[in-house]
């Protein structure tokens, strides 16, 4: 695994690698699959939850008024659609 403090597709495949001992070519094409179901489900409106890990959720935010922090002039911000993630109660015992 590389040590840059980012987790990345080809650390998931070698971590498949060496743990179950798949090829690295199935491993990575394991680890795309689930990535493309995961983006399919989201944009499909599904909430896609890894029990243990958290929830992504597809949100639709609606028109609002911002304000420019320098000049204070209050600008509309247009409707968009927002992917949070919420960590599982696990997960946020873990990162205390």
């Amino acid at each position: 695994m590389a040590d840059t403090g980012t987790l990345t597709r080809a650390d998931l495949a070698e971590i498949l690698n060496r743990q179950i001992g798949l090829s690295r070519a199935d491993a990575a094409a394991m680890i795309e699959s689930i990535l493309d179901h995961m983006t399919t489900a989201v944009l499909d409106g599904e909430n896609v939850k890894i029990s243990g890990f958290g929830t992504f959720v597809l949100r639709d935010k609606g028109q609002r008024i911002g304000r420019n922090p320098k000049t204070g002039v209050e600008v509309p911000i247009t409707p968009r659609r927002v992917l949070t993630f919420r960590a599982s109660q696990g997960m946020r015992q873990k990162v205390k």
